[in-house]
């Protein structure tokens, strides 16, 4: 008889099943905590979900940088760059375009500011608000320390961008650089990859402290505009994304899902799309999209494809702002939206919330800044389904355009099947080599 003992590990849940765990034991540590006026356990959601969302923004500044540096010397890796990157950007568009075009329907049908009881005394303006001036004149910085010490990432994207540029011009000369860039974007990815994996934790934190500070009397108030937010993102999300799967990329909307649910998942809690960037690219490459393509795909949508935060949410907030300060809106103003929101989604920047956005569509259309005081306090619950919308979009981008471009490994497409949370974090993506 062998004197050897074989262990066998504990059954681990699926990466989905203990978000959904952490989901639903923060519901109900939120409404024990605000039923029964329990402060400590408040406290204890505040701080545990306000360390998880620390932890991720930690590294979003040089996760930015350098994630922008080495996506745009990646693209000389790859036949035809110049046109998959026009390709991407034209996507971005279009789905943008789809996607706050089902935002002012649903805003003018449903009337989001009538019967809230909410009137102008009940906004304040903000602090700051944005403007296309402020916009445009803000891309490029005046130092090369206060966009990471502020957290500018729109001058950051711009300081990368032309790094990347100024290196694929130097060539050889630039290689030493470009190692050490991905070197450090390697070591960055896997310190948040171990963050990725406290997830289901700061679930319990994030929702856990929403429900005992908001509970559900906000919500009531807020009812329409709620409902046509997650609404708005529903129809965008499990209806136009699977309709261009199907009829565009000619794949499996379910194959789709199934691969780049953890990301979707973890923008639903996290609420931000450059935290999420790690994982989003992880999935898009295990969905059959080149490395090479996805490394460059990936995070330019992480911080300018928002049709959650940039296209629905702006175009249903500007109409609720102008019922409650009874301002009639014309064509030419809806028009303005739809510009806005192609235009400008990159003021959102992918971080936690889209204020910025919302003042610069207020500001546009001439709408008072107090209407964005009247939102701030819903925001947090709206900005998890806008989170997931925005990196489901992050992630089908790239695979419709390999598709089209005939880059997809449809083989890996088609038997995705494990999530890559629940696989060891130190395994190498697919690969796929670029062909012309």
């Amino acid at each position: 008889m062998s004197t050897n003992t074989q262990f066998k590990l504990p059954i681990r849940a699926p990466f989905w099943a203990q978000i959904l765990a952490g989901l639903v034991l923060g519901v109900l540590l939120g409404w024990l905590a605000r039923s029964q006026d329990v402060s400590w356990l408040v406290t204890t959601l505040e701080k545990v979900g306000g360390t998880f969302i620390g932890l991720l923004k930690l590294a979003v500044a040089p996760l930015v940088f350098f994630a922008i540096l080495v996506s745009i010397t990646n693209l000389r890796k790859v036949n035809n760059a110049a046109r998959l990157a026009s390709r991407t950007l034209l996507w971005f568009m279009i789905t943008s375009l789809i996607a706050v075009a089902i935002g002012l329907v649903i805003g003018l049908v449903t009337n989001p500011g009538a019967g809230t009881g909410l009137t102008p005394a009940d906004g304040a303006a903000p602090e700051k608000s944005g403007s296309w001036i402020d916009f445009l004149t803000g891309i490029v910085p005046t130092d090369v320390i206060t966009p990471f010490t502020e957290l500018n990432v729109l001058q950051i994207v711009f300081m990368a961008a032309v790094a990347g540029i100024a290196a694929l011009q130097l060539g050889e000369k630039a290689q030493p650089i470009l190692n050490l860039s991905e070197s450090v974007l390697e070591l960055l990815q896997k310190a948040l990859w171990w963050v990725i994996r406290l997830a289901p934790l700061g679930t319990v934190g994030l929702i856990g402290n929403a429900i005992a500070t908001y509970g559900w009397d906000l919500i009531g108030k807020y009812a329409t505009f709620t409902a046509d937010i997650y609404v708005g993102c529903a129809l965008v999300l499990f209806g136009v994304y699977p309709a261009l799967l199907a009829t565009v990329a000619k794949v499996s909307p379910v194959q789709f899902f199934k691969g780049a649910w953890p990301a979707i998942q973890l923008a639903f809690v996290s609420r931000s799309s450059v935290g999420t960037m790690p994982l989003t690219q992880k999935v898009t490459e295990r969905l059959g999209v080149p490395k090479e393509y996805a490394s460059f795909a990936v995070p330019f949508g992480a911080t300018t494809k928002m049709d959650g935060c940039a296209a629905i949410y702006p175009a249903i907030a500007a109409i609720f702002v102008a019922q409650i300060f009874d301002i009639q809106l014309g064509v030419g103003d809806y028009l303005l939206i739809a510009f806005v929101s192609v235009v400008g989604s990159a003021a959102t920047a992918g971080l936690t919330g889209a204020t910025v956005m919302l003042t610069l569509t207020l500001s546009t259309l001439g709408l008072p800044m107090e209407g964005v005081g009247l939102l701030l306090a819903i925001d947090p619950i709206l900005d998890m389904i806008r989170t997931a919308t925005n990196v489901a979009g992050q992630a089908l981008v790239p695979v419709i355009v390999s598709a089209r471009e005939g880059l997809l490994d449809r083989k890996a497409y088609d038997s995705v099947h494990a999530s890559p949370v629940d696989e060891n974090p130190a395994d190498e993506p697919r690969r796929v080599p670029a062909v012309a």
